[in-house]
């Protein structure tokens, strides 16, 4: 738990940074923008346990599933750039099974990146339990937990697939993320939309998949302007289903799955602002059964 000083320092840090959305942004609703739409967050912190009143509050199921994935079927990414026949079944199989496999994590990065992601989630991410950018070597090389929650309509359809990730070693969250398949108008086929609730708003990215040599797979959010894939910083705006977004084109995240000569599933995953990368995680991906 975070100390007051942290709790009142984060809480002034988010309000800024919601108001700076507000005046920096550009007024929208689900109704003109329904690709944006996604769980936003009350007052207070995210954790676990966020999608059990989201579930209540929209009459839906929870399901654990031992063997659910982030994906119903990885096919639904294809588009006119994409083949997903292309990609490495293993890295199908992560998809749409994801909860079949346990994580091992290292990350790098440079000191004064380093010290800002450390004041970010120190200040900010701890306070709403959420976004904890795991920065330090001595939790990771513990490992991570990793979840799979699907919210289901009265129909059996699936309306939210929720992907919890838990330092193995303090317990800590790290994400509680949305998942699922969208579109942004400029976009040139479907995405992998991401998205993360956050108090009064959500951070929401678009990640156009791309297929590489040898059965890999990389997805990036690099765009150039409102409507492409990449950023979005949402805030609620007075009116249901009404925000004010801010897109950020300076601020790109690249995931790059390929299998090693060993078979080993693996992931490099980098996030860059402004052209400085701030982070970098390395994923081993192995399957539980």
């Amino acid at each position: 738990m975070p100390s007051a000083f942290d709790a009142l320092c984060g809480a002034i840090l988010s309000a800024g940074i919601r108001q700076w959305v507000r005046i920096c942004g550009r007024a929208t609703s689900a109704q003109h923008s329904p690709w944006l739409d996604s769980p936003f967050g009350s007052r207070g912190a995210i954790g676990a346990q966020f999608y059990l009143p989201l579930a209540k509050h929209e009459n839906l199921s929870v399901r654990e599933d031992a063997d659910g994935g982030l994906l119903e079927s990885f096919d639904a990414l294809r588009g006119p750039n994409f083949d997903p026949d292309k990609v490495h079944p293993l890295i199908r199989e992560f998809y749409e099974h994801t909860s079949r496999f346990e994580f091992d994590v290292w990350s790098e990065a440079s000191p004064i990146p380093s010290l800002f992601l450390w004041m970010l989630t120190r200040f900010v991410s701890q306070s709403m339990d959420q976004l904890n950018f795991p920065v330090s070597s001595l939790e990771l090389a513990h490992g991570m937990k990793s979840g799979v929650v699907t919210l289901h309509r009265a129909d059996n359809t699936r309306a939210y697939t929720v992907w919890l990730r838990q330092l193995n070693a303090s317990g800590r969250m790290i994400y509680t993320e949305f998942c699922g398949i969208g579109q942004p108008p400029l976009a040139q086929g479907p995405c992998l939309k991401v998205s993360f609730p956050l108090p009064h708003g959500s951070s929401t990215v678009f990640l156009r998949p791309i297929n590489e040599q040898n059965g890999a797979f990389r997805i990036e959010s690099q765009g150039q302007k409102f409507g492409d894939s990449g950023f979005y910083r949402m805030v609620a705006s007075g009116g249901k289903k009404h925000w004010d977004v801010r897109y950020l084109a300076s601020l790109h995240e690249k995931l790059h799955l390929y299998v090693d000569a060993k078979g080993v599933l693996r992931t490099d995953h980098s996030i860059s602002f402004m052209g400085l990368t701030i982070l970098r995680l390395h994923y081993r991906m192995a399957r539980t059964s």
